[in-house]
């Protein structure tokens, strides 16, 4: 499917061939083995600068002036004259079921008000102090929009930013529409970003944009990782029922065509109420369909809960995995040494990636390191979601009239950087198909990141680790090989 300038693919068009392209999209990548309560509680930190008795703030590098006597001054310039405050506002779930994503947010801040303890120079010549206000979703996706809101309406935030599971993202992004508020974004997917807020290709969203992640990216993945196992290829497959889980069961854009063009057929038992303490029914239907793969999109509690639950009853497939729930720490060390073995097919982030920060100059290790000495926790794949911030700081840098929303918006259409996701090229041409696995530009709105596979191993310096075992789609990226399911 062609998208050219001048030509219109509707939504319903785009839908009507994602099947027939599903099989071809798979079959891209010769490196997959021939398939690829109205507001939370703000946290504001201002960068340093020196505060008068009346309580302005103004920049330490201002001009300063001294006389020779009462009547004459002579000034001497100390640095660039000082700008206003820039802010930034985060919609960070800091608690609640997607919790983790908020930790690595905490941590994302502060490093980059680190970072700009001085505050930057920015194109209009000043130094301007910079300032990240953070509102917390609770995980709830009528408060994310809330929280969005008030950072815009009260807070007056120049961008907004935001970035996980399309709960978080979505209803940020609408409330950033509605309000012309500029507004970036990334670990979501891209259709849901863009279907599911009731997009299309012939209008594209003005004021929001997302370095997005494709379904199309991680079923290759999952068929590279499956591919590597002899099995019935009958999938389990787990699924919650949210705007994540909606995406991943989609039957034009979803998970379900890419697979079976690959040849697996889905067990699908529908979609479970996030928070289901009891997965006996879908345990059950799996074990009756001698499901011998796992596979879905669930949170780390959910798939915690339902993990125990199937290793309880007997349900040990060859090859099991997760998108979402996997990308943390946390979920290994609630597993225990059953999870060695699971794969997570959604890996967008990693140490092992070659990608330097363009805020703190910092590699992905060094980003990984710094996490784990600030936290004192093992580092996460949520680090990854630094890249927006870093994206807006970008952006700002390259504003031309910060108090002009339209000046805002060129920059973010002009972005051209590296970020620790991948590269970023708003000015790329759009993909010929958009559900091309190695795409990368699917949509006016949308760059994609980079995409691996990863597996949980028994680790050396942690007892956990996760280890990138699928680069068809980044060979940038160095991989191990996978080991099988270990079940103790």
């Amino acid at each position: 499917m062609e998208q050219m300038e001048g030509t219109e693919v509707s939504r319903r068009e785009f839908l009507k061939m994602a099947a027939g392209i599903a099989g071809a999209a798979i079959g891209v990548g010769a490196g997959l083995g021939g398939l690829v309560a109205a507001c939370g509680e703000e946290t504001t930190s201002t960068t340093a600068g020196v505060t008068t008795t009346a309580g302005e703030t103004t920049n330490s590098s201002a001009t300063t002036s001294t006389g020779a006597d009462a009547g004459t001054t002579t000034s001497v310039s100390a640095g660039p004259e000082a700008g206003r405050e820039v802010k930034i506002g985060v919609v960070s779930p800091q608690t609640g079921s997607l919790a983790v994503f908020g930790i690595a947010d905490k941590w994302s801040a502060d490093l980059t008000q680190r970072s700009v303890a001085d505050g930057l120079v920015l194109s209009d010549g000043k130094k301007h102090p910079i300032s990240i206000v953070f509102r917390d979703t609770q995980s709830d996706a009528s408060r994310a929009a809330a929280v969005a809101g008030d950072m815009i309406t009260t807070d007056k935030v120049d961008i907004l930013v935001a970035s996980g599971s399309p709960d978080t993202v979505n209803p940020a992004a609408d409330q950033a529409e509605a309000l012309q508020t500029p507004f970036l974004s990334c670990f979501n997917i891209w259709s849901a970003f863009v279907f599911g807020r009731g997009g299309s290709f012939e209008k594209p969203f003005k004021w929001t944009f997302g370095q997005l992640l494709g379904l199309e990216q991680v079923c290759a993945s999952m068929v590279d990782l499956f591919d590597r196992t002899t099995t019935n290829k009958k999938v389990a497959f787990l699924a919650m029922n949210n705007a994540d889980g909606m995406a991943w069961v989609d039957e034009s854009t979803g998970a379900p065509p890419f697979l079976e063009a690959a040849g697996y057929t889905l067990v699908k038992p529908g979609l479970f109420t996030p928070g289901t303490e009891d997965f006996t029914a879908q345990i059950s239907q799996f074990k009756k369909e001698g499901c011998e793969i796992l596979t879905g999109a669930s949170t780390t509690p959910d798939f915690t809960n339902f993990w125990r639950q199937s290793l309880q009853q007997g349900f040990k497939p060859p090859v099991a995995g997760q998108a979402l729930a996997l990308g943390f720490p946390q979920a290994a060390e609630a597993i225990g040494p059953s999870v060695y073995g699971l794969l997570g097919p959604d890996g967008s982030w990693h140490p092992t990636f070659p990608f330097t920060d363009s805020v703190t100059g910092m590699t992905c290790r060094e980003l990984a390191d710094d996490y784990e000495k600030a936290t004192g926790s093992q580092w996460t794949g949520a680090i990854g979601g630094h890249a927006k911030i870093s994206w807006a700081i970008d952006v700002l840098t390259r504003t031309k009239n910060l108090d002009d929303k339209e000046s805002i918006l060129e920059a973010i259409r002009t972005t051209k950087m590296e970020t620790i996701l991948g590269p970023i090229d708003m000015t790329a041409p759009l993909d010929q198909n958009p559900l091309s696995p190695t795409g990368v530009r699917p949509h006016p709105n949308i760059a994609k990141p980079v995409m691996t596979g990863q597996q949980w191993v028994k680790g050396a310096k942690w007892p956990y680790e996760v280890v990138v075992v699928s680069n068809g789609l980044a060979p940038m990226v160095p991989a191990v090989e996978m080991q099988p399911m270990r079940y103790s």
